[in-house]
């Protein structure tokens, strides 16, 4: 199974070739430039990895939530590429993008938004809750507050955290273990969909989720 994936949500435009669960060849770039060459980047991939467009058994795309220009683009990307070579595309979230190749037991990934803004998913034995907004709203919502009489929270594993998060978690003596992401967003898309068995109907079930609400809200009238 070979599969072809992008990413643009999590701060940088990747692109990865997986063959099977190893991942044989990975790019990443920052910037508006790299947006704007994204399919030169699929292009360099595919010939690091030694893939042709017809070698491809399916794509991947990571749909966020994440940044609004880089998901917008490499959605449009992956779509576009899925249909001109009639080839399923496998949706991936960031939160198991983020948290890909680690065993976590309780565990808290962070999508950072605009500044003070932050879309999470708190996952543990007894399930997954996710918000979006401002930081102290959002750990509320997911019920990472200070303990009742004095008790301190469980151990909590944190993948891609800001400083500012993981300082308002350490003010509600909640004690946490922070990770960095082990390999590149499209590198772990690329490895989820070569294992996923669970193909969307069309690419129009494939959408973007944008995670946070808007910067303003418009009046009503």
């Amino acid at each position: 199974m070979i599969v072809l994936a992008l990413d643009g949500a999590l701060g940088a435009f990747s692109a990865a070739v997986a063959d099977g669960d190893r991942i044989v060849a990975s790019r990443s770039e920052t910037g508006a430039v790299a947006l704007e060459h994204g399919l030169a980047m699929v292009a360099g991939v595919l010939a690091d990895a030694g893939a042709r467009p017809e070698r491809i058994d399916r794509l991947a795309v990571g749909i966020g939530p994440g940044g609004f220009t880089g998901l917008r683009i490499a959605v449009a990307y992956a779509k576009s590429l899925a249909a001109v070579w009639q080839r399923p595309l496998i949706p991936i979230d960031s939160f198991d993008l983020l948290e890909f190749g680690e065993a976590f037991g309780r565990a808290l990934a962070v999508v950072v938004g605009r500044p003070g803004v932050i879309s999470a998913r708190c996952r543990s034995e007894a399930g997954a809750r996710r918000a979006s907004g401002r930081i102290a709203d959002v750990l509320d919502l997911l019920g990472l507050r200070r303990s009742a009489l004095g008790m301190t929270e469980p151990s909590l594993e944190v993948v891609g955290a800001p400083k500012d998060v993981l300082d308002a978690l350490a003010e509600r003596g909640i004690t946490v273990r922070s990770f960095d992401a082990r390999v590149t967003p499209a590198a772990a898309a690329a490895a989820l969909a070569a294992q996923s068995r669970a193909l969307p109907a069309s690419l129009h079930e494939v959408r973007a989720d944008y995670g946070e609400l808007p910067a303003a809200t418009p009046p009503r009238f």
